[in-house]
């Protein structure tokens, strides 16, 4: 593939980018959701793709016709396919650069109610996953045990999760999941964030809300459209630690990201070579480690270089802000890549099961928002409570969005508790660790170690919510 062709693919994608925007902005629809412009560019694409528009034109003109292909052919999307699995890396490594580490009592105070709400939300998806794998979807629909882990990888950990492993999928012999979990992370936003404002609803009219009430008014009109007044436009997109004539903070910040990816990419390259000296040497070795993606580790990285910078950079030159523009560029490229080159084709041939999933994931969340997190989380429930649940169905954004919405004007801790919590559960769920794992673990071992290991996770988080967390709330 030529540099230009290269080129030229991520140009387009910028452009159905904008396209994305200008559609938030003007398409009511698009508002109410509060669909980012990212899936809303993604959309665009695979209309004007092969599977849409290449479709409809040859079953109306023929397969000779011009538009057999679409106005995107399968050449550039072949281009886009491959951008999350490498975007997935700078998403993950930015995340813990520029984050201090707090105080511990406090961390707990705050995150310990949400952490034990938030592990038995993201180890219940795969509990039910796997009974759904093992008791219809492999029996009835011949699909792999691995299709128990697509409700965590999809919802918890989002497009650039799902898009991430696609390479692990298929060194698995199970390339369909890839797109499946693409799919299901693109239910698992809409669903997230149209269940949550019903649910806030719901909260206002029976006074679970304590921030809100029923006289509330419609949120913004530029909040909807995604747009920030021009009287309250800040200027700039991050602190500029150093002089641009020294080196554009930019690119000092691009830096960091790549010396977190590295130190990522060392540690795997470590435990590859130890697996291959032990469990996994000869013939009838077995391969886990080399297995598991990248970007978990870059996060790993990303901590590592955050904590050398604490201690050896006395200029603090490492801005968090700077950061989040990275990693939301990075994302935003990665969710249009990822939704555009999706293959409605494996999904439509595994509908059922995907419908499957996509409802017990979505049952699963919500039945646990509604009865454990008013029991587990001591004060203003709902409004903590909402941002987990946007986070199990649709990654962290999605949480951020619906706390916006339910405490518009930061009136409760909501936003301070759900940070501390990310620290402890994103190295984990939501495409950490156990998100890297799930899938080789579950090719080599089976299911049931697994689901016995989830399932002790839900047991622990909803006994330690009930009966630690939910007593200081009756004291």
């Amino acid at each position: 593939m030529s540099a230009d062709k290269i080129g030229f693919a991520l140009l387009i994608l910028a452009v159905l980018l904008f396209a994305g925007k200008w559609v938030r902005m003007h398409w009511r629809p698009a508002q109410k959701l509060f669909l980012p412009a990212s899936i809303l560019a993604g959309v665009i694409g695979l209309l004007l793709g092969p599977g849409v528009l290449g479709l409809l034109a040859q079953t109306v003109a023929g397969p000779e016709t011009a538009l057999a292909d679409g106005i995107i052919p399968e050449s550039m999307l072949n281009i886009w396919s491959e951008l999350p699995g490498l975007l997935i890396n700078v998403v993950f490594a930015t995340l813990l650069l520029g984050v201090p580490l707090p105080n511990f009592k406090r961390v707990w105070n705050l995150a310990g109610p949400q952490l034990a709400f938030g592990l038995t939300l993201g180890a219940g998806q795969y509990v039910v996953g796997i009974l759904i794998a093992a008791l219809v979807l492999a029996p009835v629909f011949g699909l792999p045990l691995m299709a128990g882990a697509l409700i965590e990888i999809g919802f918890e950990g989002g497009h650039g999760t799902a898009a991430g492993l696609q390479d692990v999928f298929a060194d698995l012999g199970f390339p369909e999941g890839a797109d499946m979990a693409v799919g299901m992370a693109t239910v698992g936003v809409i669903s997230g964030i149209v269940g949550g404002i019903i649910l806030i609803n719901w909260g206002v009219r029976n006074g679970k809300s304590e921030v809100l009430d029923k006289d509330v008014g419609e949120i913004p009109q530029n909040q909807q459209r995604g747009l920030i007044p021009k009287d309250n436009r800040p200027v700039p997109t991050g602190g500029m630690t150093v002089r641009s004539e020294s080196i554009e903070p930019l690119t000092l910040h691009f830096a960091f990201v790549a010396m977190a990816i590295l130190v990522g990419l060392g540690i795997l390259e470590s435990l590859t070579w130890i697996e291959k000296q032990t469990w996994g040497s000869g013939e009838d070795g077995m391969e886990l480690l080399g297995a598991v993606p990248l970007f978990p580790l870059a996060m790993i990285g990303g901590l590592i270089v955050q904590q050398v910078l604490t201690r050896i950079d006395k200029n603090d030159l490492l801005d968090r802000e700077t950061m989040l523009r990275i990693q939301g560029i990075a994302l935003d490229i990665l969710i249009a890549a990822a939704i555009a080159s999706l293959s409605l084709a494996v999904i439509a041939a595994n509908l059922a099961p995907f419908l499957l999933l996509g409802i017990a994931g979505i049952a699963w969340n919500v039945c646990l928002f509604l009865f454990l997190a008013p029991r587990v989380i001591p004060k203003y429930w709902f409004e903590r409570g909402i941002g987990d649940l946007g986070q199990s169905m649709g990654v962290t954004a999605t949480g951020l969005i619906l706390m916006k919405i339910a405490d518009p004007d930061n009136k409760t801790p909501a936003y301070e508790a759900f940070g501390y919590k990310q620290m402890a559960f994103e190295p984990l769920f939501g495409g950490g660790l156990i998100t890297g794992i799930s899938l080789p673990v579950i090719y080599n071992f089976g299911p049931w170690p697994l689901f016995g290991v989830m399932l002790a996770l839900v047991v622990l988080g909803m006994g330690s919510g009930l009966f630690y967390f939910g007593k200081l709330k009756e004291q």
